[in-house]
């Protein structure tokens, strides 16, 4: 192990740090120039006060009944998509959710019974 520390050698040049005034100028935005900032309540550039949007008249809103009729046909047409599983299918899984509940039902009762067997078998060797 004495030989391997022997065989390491160390240069003796000097390292010179990197001075942090070097590179004086930040770097460019990579986007170019960054956005103007605005003030608040002040209106953006395009003008309006919906952000450049424009403004949507009375007469293109839909009414109550154009809506309803629109999602009632938007409904029908989701559910014709739909893939409804089979009778077996159905029944299938019907019968192993109740087999689960039972079996959970049971090893549930079966646990509640021996805890309280053995707590009330503690309370009287305790003589409680």
């Amino acid at each position: 192990m004495s030989k391997k520390i022997e065989e390491v050698s160390v240069s003796d040049e000097e390292f010179e740090l990197e001075s942090e005034t070097a590179n004086a100028q930040a770097p460019a935005a990579p986007g170019g120039e960054p956005p103007k900032k605005t003030k608040r309540d002040m209106l953006p550039p395009s003008g309006g006060d919906r952000g450049g949007r424009p403004s949507r008249s009375a007469a293109a809103t839909p009414g109550f009944v154009d809506r309803l009729t629109h999602f009632l046909r938007d409904t029908r047409a989701e559910m014709r998509r739909v893939s409804w599983p089979t009778v077996t299918e159905v029944r299938n899984t019907t019968v192993i959710t109740l087999v689960a509940v039972i079996f959970f039902a049971l090893y549930l009762f079966g646990v509640d019974r021996v805890w309280s067997f053995l707590i009330e078998h503690l309370r009287t060797w305790l003589g409680g």
